[in-house]
């Protein structure tokens, strides 16, 4: 793509050096001002397109350690120079145009078969070269070549005028040259006056027309995207640099905020070539987070493990208790100013009136040694098991019964079926039962996993 741009502009390079020569020794030969200012023109436009190529050369460098984004604004820089000179070419012409017409006085302009034949010649070039400029700009998004394009489409308007002339001097109008001449710079004055608006809302950052409509609907899509709190974009040469903020849930984990954010980075890079999307996720308390919702979240912003949250609502005020677990090593007023610090952030929350209660349990260790225990000792336990499940009438068929020995005591797994149709809550309660009678019956298994399946 960078070097299809640059072969582009050199051809234009060449085209205009071409044109120049033929239109300067034309014009003097003539005596023509339309087509001397044509000569100036396509001078200026040999010096812009020498720029443009240099242009775009450069803004196809990467970033590096001074230019973050990249070299694209060269082309901006460029674009904004050839404006420079389309007013001072302008300028000149117009100053002529309007003494020649003021002062009355005759100009020797000869319409000879080579000024018309220089004409026709320009204006087929400058079709076909602004066709190719436009299709390349489109393509690859560069406003150098774009500025090239708008520059060749209005040489082809400013040539039918020059046209128009030599037709009135060859009809016996003498004046009809200047005015082609005070045509032609009106023409390129507008020109430059477009591409020099454009290309200054570039360097300044405007935002692209369109864009923050564009990005914020495409956003909003993402699955997970509660809101999109901001929006700043800007061009620089044929890329688009967005920065985003998206709110989402405060609930939500970080490894599901993380996908949200990567998605939205991708359906922007999909559906906008050339986008540079950085995304930044601000969590959010939604309407419909309960209330242990937002205690599990208070806890989990503060690295705490708590569970057996509970709720009462009480006539007037809530009330809550929970259990935090924390490092069994710690002592123990370390561990209640743990305590105090969640309740605090729960009750700021939530009301200062709310009643909160904490057990403080210690933390069971992530990671301990163990050996499996003796095949008779297993056997013990899958019997006590067997005979202390019946009582329950709940839970039946105890299997998979595994015994691990640690420094701390016995862990003991199992596996029971029970009724499908009960609620979690009961089927909880009846292996807790099971649990803490098996603890009893054995005092040195420190503790007791249950998994309950349903029967079949």
């Amino acid at each position: 793509m960078q070097s299809e741009k640059e072969q582009v502009a050199l051809t234009s390079i060449f085209a205009s050096a071409g044109l120049t020569i033929a239109k300067t020794v034309v014009g003097i030969s003539t005596g023509s001002l339309a087509i001397l200012s044509e000569a100036g023109h396509s001078l200026i436009d040999f010096g812009a397109t020498v720029m443009t190529y240099a242009a775009v050369r450069i803004s196809g460098k990467p970033a590096d350690e001074e230019h973050h984004y990249g070299h694209g604004k060269v082309e901006s820089v460029s674009a904004l120079g050839e404006t420079a000179l389309l007013f001072l070419l302008s300028g000149v012409v117009i100053w002529e145009a309007v003494k020649r017409l003021i002062d009355h006085e005759p100009h020797a302009v000869v319409a000879t078969v080579w000024a018309f034949g220089v004409i026709v010649v320009s204006i087929a070039v400058d079709f076909f070269r602004a066709r190719a400029l436009a299709r390349t700009a489109k393509q690859t998004q560069s406003q150098a070549l774009e500025a090239d394009a708008l520059h060749f489409s209005s040489d082809l308007w400013s040539s039918l005028a020059v046209l128009i002339g030599l037709v009135g001097v060859y009809f016996g109008l003498p004046w009809a040259d200047s005015a082609a001449a005070l045509l032609v710079a009106v023409l390129v004055c507008s020109a430059g006056w477009r591409l020099g608006r454009r290309t200054i809302e570039t360097l300044t950052d405007t935002a692209p027309q369109g864009a923050a409509e564009r990005i914020g609907a495409i956003a909003a899509n993402v699955a997970g995207v509660v809101a999109v709190e901001r929006i700043r974009a800007r061009e620089v040469g044929d890329k688009t640099f967005v920065d985003l903020v998206v709110a989402v849930s405060r609930t939500l984990p970080l490894d599901r905020v993380s996908a949200i954010k990567l998605a939205v980075e991708a359906a922007l890079r999909e559906q906008m070539p050339g986008a540079e999307p950085i995304v930044t996720t601000d969590p959010v308390a939604l309407n419909n987070e309960t209330v242990l919702d937002r205690v599990m979240v208070i806890a989990r912003n503060r690295a705490l493990a708590v569970h057996h949250v509970t709720v009462y609502d009480l006539q007037n005020r809530l009330a809550i208790s929970l259990d935090l677990e924390v490092d069994g090593k710690l002592s123990l007023h370390d561990a209640h100013a743990l305590a105090d610090g969640l309740e605090s952030a729960i009750a700021a929350d939530l009301g200062a009136n709310v009643e909160i209660d904490t057990h403080i349990e210690p933390l069971q260790p992530h990671r301990a040694g163990g050996r499996e225990a003796p095949p008779e000792r297993v056997k013990a336990v899958e019997l006590a098991l067997s005979e202390l499940a019946p009582h329950s009438r709940t839970i039946r068929d105890v299997h998979n019964v595994r015994v691990r020995e640690t420094d701390e005591g016995e862990i003991v797994n199992f596996h029971c079926r029970v009724d499908p149709d009960l609620s979690v809550q009961s089927v909880h309660e009846k292996v807790d039962e099971l649990e803490r009678a098996l603890k009893q019956r054995s005092p040195s298994i420190k503790r007791v996993i249950g998994h309950a399946e349903p029967t079949r």
